[in-house]
């Protein structure tokens, strides 16, 4: 049996009668695409009303439908750039009233890749990381804070993504490993806060290989357009296409030889988001397939 289909057994076995997110609503950023779109859905899938928040308005509308067709109005679209303080307010304000008043779930997951070695990087490629990757998922927390910091007795959890960059550092993504690392401490701060008296838990996920536009060849021409139109070139370059039988070789470092798929991250956001994790907290867990072991 497949990696995927086992885990798509085990989720049928694990199913709480009504889902494990029955009546809690879920912000998800960077939903539109890749393990921010599994995430959603699967978020769905276990009864959660889900907030698809994503800067590319068809995408974040083609996966809110994906959502919809099966399960209708479990899903809604709040589309606009995190780095817009506006824009994040208002996205606060949309989830707060499609959750009747209630935001139980932040998925801090929009970013993107900016790479260049040290004594190249620009001032622009640097503030733009800080900006998506520290920033922005603070400023959500932030504008969350009235919808996490109570005491109703319902679960509370603010997952932050990070990459195996910011644990391990990566040549090529300064500016990339800080932002992914500033997260942790981010992570850290809200367990500690809000944890004590409001039951919030809050962990940070740090992925290595998975298989998603930012690990697929630059040569592929995937793109993300910032706010200012700028067009930043996604992906690795000369990254050659692995053949069957040569994943083991390709993929030595990977223990599991071979990279992880975005249903996959998802799956690992989901768990540690249940309440099967409802003791872990303030802690960074590597999502690798055995990488930097």
């Amino acid at each position: 049996m497949a990696p995927q289909d086992r885990l798509a057994q085990v989720s049928s076995h694990l199913n709480f009668p009504r889902g494990l997110f029955h009546n809690q609503t879920a912000i998800i950023t960077g939903a539109g695409q890749g393990i921010g779109a599994e995430t959603a859905r699967l978020f769905a899938n276990e009864g959660a009303k889900v907030v698809v928040a994503d800067v590319d308005d068809e995408k974040a509308n083609a996966v809110a439908k994906s959502i919809n067709d099966i399960a209708p109005n479990r899903a809604i679209v709040v589309s606009g750039d995190v780095t817009n303080a506006s824009y994040i307010n208002t996205l606060v304000q949309k989830a707060a009233e499609f959750g009747d008043g209630k935001i139980h779930i932040i998925v801090n997951n929009a970013g993107f890749a900016w790479d260049g070695v040290i004594h190249k990087i620009t001032d622009k490629q640097w503030d733009t990381m800080l900006a998506v990757h520290n920033t922005a998922p603070f400023k959500l927390v932030r504008a969350a804070a009235p919808y996490f910091r109570v005491k109703d007795k319902e679960p509370r959890v603010i997952i932050q993504i990070s990459s195996t960059s910011g644990i391990h550092g990566n040549a090529g993504q300064a500016n990339y490993a800080l932002a992914k690392a500033g997260v942790v401490g981010l992570t850290k701060t809200i367990a500690k806060e809000w944890g004590p008296q409001f039951g919030v838990r809050a962990n940070t996920i740090a992925f290595g290989y998975i298989t998603t536009r930012l690990t697929a060849a630059k040569e592929n021409g995937a793109t993300y357009v910032a706010s200012d139109g700028t067009k930043v070139a996604l992906g690795i370059p000369g990254r050659k296409e692995v053949k069957a039988g040569d994943e083991a070789k390709a993929y030595a470092e990977i223990p599991l030889r071979r990279p992880g798929s975005p249903e996959e991250a998802a799956r690992a956001i989901v768990a540690v988001a249940s309440p099967w994790f409802s003791y872990v907290n303030g802690e960074t867990i590597e999502v690798t397939g055995g990488r930097n072991i």
